[in-house]
């Protein structure tokens, strides 16, 4: 029932997107950095936030967009993140104005984000002037979606998006889904600024609930480099064209549409920590046998935010005593001796500890394993039927050099 589908945030009827170069990005001519994602109607809409303390003013105002419920439109730019700057709520203010009147609504009901460096000015001016060409370019297409996943990356190395398509209440509803990610991403929140349209009717309450038990399971489960960002927004904004009766409760119909949220949710986090700066691996932890699912999952994120296993796996050494290490300082209690490790990939998998104490193994073997880019570390802890899966990557001299000099 639940398809891949093309489209991305465009996939849902009655959504448009485009993006374009205005200026906010001054170094790269080429690359967009302007996004604007529009319903023909009114949507049912929520969204979710980093945990830093620290906030940048687009997270602010969204907030107060949001706060009945409603939204018509996102606007995104990329190049400078308006955090920690001058007049940071007014500029925020000042795009949701700009889209609004290019798109005729209120301001009010404009979402709006920002990704780049902290601490500068934004260049709203650019902005407002770019706005009008935009909104001309807004359509209901494939490349509309691909130009506003362009248009919101930083150091993203390659989009990420998607859109499926699943049955609720007995009519069609599509969901789609951009987002961008690939440095300053901890299991906070997910770091990350991530956009989901969908057709679905759904109240405000419920959209809400299906977005937090979504970031619960996919991008509070990713990690790049333990860095929590000052901007990471997750929004969704629902329209109801898909004409299914409202959900109003946790119904038949409020589970598939959460099992198509979550899906799309795991897909572009497993995409974000791919592309983790540098990365050359994604890593998948997946513990079995803890206490509780809670338990596996601290301990699955300890393991993937370990830099000493992301070493190790960039590499390709099979060092599963950075695994029992992290497990061992993540705050879970459990018994070292019942722990079985083993690693595995497209080119076989190869058991390494059984019962905390390290088995003989075909080093050659474990080499080509972990040298496929995509390795998992499974678990197995014999402590209760508590499981869960984490995403993270490996850490490589290319993250420090992107990283070196971000801002200058």
């Amino acid at each position: 029932m639940l398809k891949k589908i093309p489209g991305g945030v465009c996939a849902a009827k009655g959504f448009r997107a485009a993006g374009i170069h205005v200026g906010v990005k001054t170094h790269n001519t080429q690359k967009k950095d302007l996004a604007l994602i529009v319903s023909d109607v009114m949507c049912t809409a929520a969204a979710v936030f980093t945990t830093n303390v620290v906030q940048a003013a687009p997270i602010h105002v969204t907030k107060a967009h949001l706060a009945d419920g409603h939204a018509k439109a996102i606007v995104v730019n990329s190049g400078n993140a308006n955090a920690c700057a001058p007049q940071g709520e007014e500029n925020a203010e000042r795009m949701c104005a700009a889209a609004a009147a290019a798109i005729g609504c209120e301001a009010g009901d404009v979402v709006v984000a920002s990704t780049g460096v902290i601490g500068q000015t934004i260049k709203v001016d650019v902005i407002e002037a770019g706005m009008p060409a935009l909104s001309e370019l807004l359509e209901a297409s494939e490349a509309a979606s691909d130009a506003a996943a362009h248009a919101i990356m930083t150091t993203d190395t390659v989009k990420k998006e998607i859109a499926l398509e699943t049955e609720v209440g007995g009519r069609t509803v599509r969901i789609g889904g951009i987002a961008k990610g690939s440095g300053m991403i901890h299991p906070n929140m997910g770091t990350m600024l991530c956009f989901i349209t969908t057709d679905c009717a759904i109240s405000p309450a419920m959209i809400r609930e299906a977005l937090l038990e979504t970031a619960a399971v996919s991008f509070n489960r990713i990690s790049v480099d333990g860095d929590t960002s000052t901007n990471d927004t997750c929004c969704v904004l629902a329209n109801g064209l898909a004409g299914n009766a409202e959900i109003t409760e946790k119904n038949d119909d409020y589970y598939a549409f959460l099992e198509a949220l979550q899906t799309l949710g795991v897909d572009l986090a497993k995409k974000m920590a791919k592309d983790g700066e540098g990365a050359k691996h994604l890593i998948t932890c997946t513990v079995r046998g803890a206490k509780s699912e809670k338990s596996a999952e601290v301990i699955s994120k300890s393991v993937i935010s370990s830099t000493l296993t992301k070493a190790a796996i960039f590499g390709c050494d099979a060092n599963w005593g950075r695994v029992l290490c992290a497990m061992g300082y993540s705050g879970e209690t459990f018994d070292p001796e019942k722990v079985d490790v083993s690693f595995a990939s497209a080119a076989g998998e190869v058991a390494v500890c059984e019962q905390g104490r390290g088995l003989p193994f075909d080093e050659d073997l474990a080499k080509k394993v972990l040298s496929e880019d995509e390795v998992e570390i499974n678990i197995q802890m014999a402590e209760g039927d508590g499981a869960c899966t984490c995403w993270g990557c490996d850490i490589t001299y290319d993250y420090i050099k992107i990283n070196g000099d971000y801002r200058t």
